[in-house]
C-alpha cells in the first residue's frame, strides 16, 4: 500500500501539469492567454494586499520583540502542563494562527532539537497540519476583496485553531504514546 501511495504522490503533480493544459486546449480555451490574464490579476492582487501584509508583519514583530510572547507563554504553562501538553509546543499554538513561516521555523527547530521521531516533533507536525494561519488568511483574502469587518471570521478561525491544537495533542497521545 505504501508503494502505491508513493507512486501516486510522485506522479500526481506532473500528470496535473500535463493534463490541465491539454484538457483546456481540447475544450478550446486559449491556454496561454488565460494564463497571462491570471498572472496579471495575481500581480494586481499582490499590490493591493501589500499594506495589509506590512501591517500584520509589523504587529507580529512588535509582539515578539517586546517580550509579550514570552510573558504569554509563561502565563499559559501552568494551565497546559497539567493537561499533558508539553511546554515546548505551547509557542507553536500561539504562533500558528499568526504566521505560517514563523510557526514552520519553530516546528523545524523543535524537530532539530528533539529529533523527528520524538513525541514533541510529532505533536508539532500534527499541529502544523491541523491548524491554519488565521490572521494571515484574513489579512490576505479579506484585504484582497476589501472586506473591513472580519470579527466573526476571526473568532471562528481562532476557535478552529484552538480545537485543532488540542485535537492534535489528543490524537498524538492516542496514536504515539
Amino acid at each position: 500500500m505504501s508503494s502505491i501511495i508513493n507512486t501516486i504522490s510522485a506522479w500526481a503533480i506532473p500528470v496535473l501539469i500535463v493534463f490541465i493544459p491539454l484538457y483546456a486546449a481540447f475544450k478550446k480555451v486559449p491556454v496561454y492567454e488565460s494564463f497571462t490574464d491570471g498572472a496579471k490579476d495575481g500581480f494586481d492582487t499582490a499590490i493591493r494586499i501589500i499594506p495589509h501584509l506590512v501591517g500584520m508583519m509589523t504587529a507580529i514583530s512588535i509582539f515578539r520583540a517586546s517580550g509579550a510572547m514570552d510573558m504569554l507563554i509563561g502565563a499559559l504553562k501552568p494551565l497546559f502542563v497539567p493537561l499533558g501538553i508539553p511546554p515546548e509546543v505551547i509557542p507553536l499554538g500561539i504562533l500558528r494562527p499568526i504566521t505560517g513561516a514563523g510557526s514552520l521555523a519553530y516546528t523545524t527547530d523543535l524537530i532539530k532539537q528533539f529529533g523527528p521521531d520524538s513525541f514533541i516533533a510529532k505533536i508539532a507536525a500534527t499541529v502544523q497540519g491541523s491548524t491554519d494561519t488565521t490572521l494571515y488568511v484574513i489579512t490576505v483574502y479579506f484585504g484582497a476583496v476589501g472586506i473591513r469587518k472580519a470579527g466573526y471570521a476571526l473568532r471562528v478561525g481562532l476557535v478552529s485553531d484552538a480545537v485543532g491544537f488540542f485535537a492534535s495533542v489528543i490524537i498524538c497521545y492516542l496514536a504515539f504514546a
